[in-house]
């Protein structure tokens, strides 16, 4: 059971490095969209000029971004949860707890998974564009969404292995670590390797 749960760590380590680099994709994503929208409004106020895809563009871009964050949000525990009840409850009860909140979690990403599939299947089937001058097939933005909605799942996928292989090998505090709420030492933890990360990058 421990070799399992061994490689089921393994797993999960290796879909998270993935998650990291879609976090990455999805906030540089969001930069730059936030200059197409800028140097449309200067170019607007300007110079008279404005691209007529703007709107549809970036959100496309909004859309894309949020699903390649999901896993990397995941993955680091940043997800809004309200459990004020769990967290007064014993540690061995909590792991199940949160062991079925993720599966709960895994049925909804798996309903978004199939919906998102059935749009790009449609938009394939008609051969769909969007009705600006740029005339993008739509399979295109939604392709790029469902590649973030899939690593949701697989996220959710792994995560689960590892916390169902935990709960049969009594590990429940690891799996409260895994799955619990971030703590103060959580936190500063993080902000202490991103100053460290910081100081090496300006002795660089």
């Amino acid at each position: 059971m421990i070799g399992l749960l061994n490689q089921a760590r393994r797993l999960r380590h290796g879909v998270a490095a993935l998650a990291t680099f879609m976090g990455w994709a999805a906030g540089w994503n969001y930069v730059t969209c936030a200059l197409f929208i800028t140097f449309d409004i200067v170019g607007r106020a300007a110079f008279g000029v404005s691209s007529t895809a703007t709107v549809e563009v970036t959100g496309y871009m909004l859309a894309i971004g949020i699903a390649w964050g999901l896993a990397h949000t995941l993955a680091k525990r940043a997800h809004i949860r309200v459990d004020v009840l769990v967290n007064r409850l014993p540690v061995g009860l909590r792991a199940w707890l949160h062991a079925l909140a993720l599966a709960l979690l895994g049925v909804f990403a798996g309903f978004c998974l199939w919906a998102a599939w059935s749009l790009v299947d449609e938009s394939l089937l008609f051969d769909a564009h969007d009705n600006t001058s740029l005339r993008i097939p739509l399979v295109l933005p939604q392709g790029l969404w469902l590649v973030g909605i899939a690593a949701f799942c697989l996220m959710v996928a792994v995560l689960l292995l590892e916390s169902l292989l935990s709960l049969l090998a009594g590990q429940g505090p690891e799996l409260d670590r895994l799955l619990g709420s971030r703590t103060l030492e959580d936190e500063t933890a993080e902000a202490l390797e991103a100053v460290e990360m910081a100081r090496k990058g300006g002795h660089a």
